[in-house]
């Protein structure tokens, strides 16, 4: 793939700076993105630690906002207490979604029973919160969509590597879909039909970093200055310019998460 070109306004609508691989340089990284054409950053929460965590990152940086949930990894590990302390974060500033949740019955590190449970829970919250969710959903298609059906939710299902018909049941809920790098691997012809079977006002741009490099980065850790290449392979496929769609998906992503 070609070298990418300086994009502007970049939107990362899901990003985990909170995590240990950038413990050694987490402020160079995170403050330098603004000099690299990276506007927004949505941090996304695995559990009321990494919530808490997500919200510092967005109090010390403005171009860094969060979200705050329980990933369905550690549903199980949810103390009792856990809904009246994610209503104290998500009722602050720059906390703007309930995030990330939902349903892996790929590794099943929590039973599935209880992912039920904490999923149903916070789908329950952000609707009298009003807020938007960011989804997890790996392997567990048919549950987390008889969920979303169910409580009708605003939101984004963020990594998304399913098909394209799981795409068009997503967006005809309303929901936002959000690509990574994996578009950019050599395998990605599921993906890349999905992304054309989104329409455009409901696509999301993100790095799931530090996870998800895209090529020629495959396997070392991501972080938001990577977005162009994905904004490339996302512009080779709409038939658009990639300033293009580093514009649409930030004015999808401000849309949904409510920033101005």
């Amino acid at each position: 793939m070609s070298e990418p070109l300086s994009l502007t306004g970049i939107f990362d609508s899901h990003a985990h700076y909170d995590d240990e691989r950038f413990d050694p340089d987490r402020d160079e990284v995170v403050s330098g993105l603004p000099r690299q054409g990276v506007a927004y950053v949505i941090n996304a929460a695995s559990d009321l630690g990494s919530a808490a965590a997500g919200l510092a990152l967005a109090q010390t940086y403005p171009h860094v906002y969060c979200a705050a949930g329980v990933h369905p990894h550690e549903a199980s590990k949810a103390p009792a207490d856990y809904l009246d302390r994610l209503k104290e974060l998500l009722a602050q500033p720059k906390v703007m979604a309930v995030g990330e949740i939902g349903l892996d019955y790929h590794y099943d590190f929590s039973p599935r029973d209880t992912q039920l449970k904490i999923f149903e829970e916070q789908l329950i919250l952000a609707n009298e919160l009003n807020l938007p969710v960011i989804i997890h959903d790996r392997e567990a298609h048919e549950d987390t969509m008889r969920l979303l059906k169910q409580y009708r939710p605003k939101g984004v299902v963020h990594c998304f590597s399913g098909s394209a018909q799981m795409a068009r049941e997503v967006t005809a809920l309303g929901l936002y879909v959000g690509f990574t790098g994996v578009i950019t691997f050599k395998n990605a012809k599921k993906p890349l039909e999905a992304l054309k079977a989104v329409p455009k006002e409901l696509l999301l741009m993100e790095t799931d970093c530090p996870y998800m490099a895209p090529e020629p980065f495959r396997g070392r850790r991501c972080d938001s200055t990577l977005l162009p290449y994905v904004a490339q392979v996302m512009a080779r496929e709409l038939a658009m310019e990639p300033q293009e769609v580093v514009d649409l998906t930030a004015a999808n992503a401000k849309r949904l998460f409510g920033i101005s």
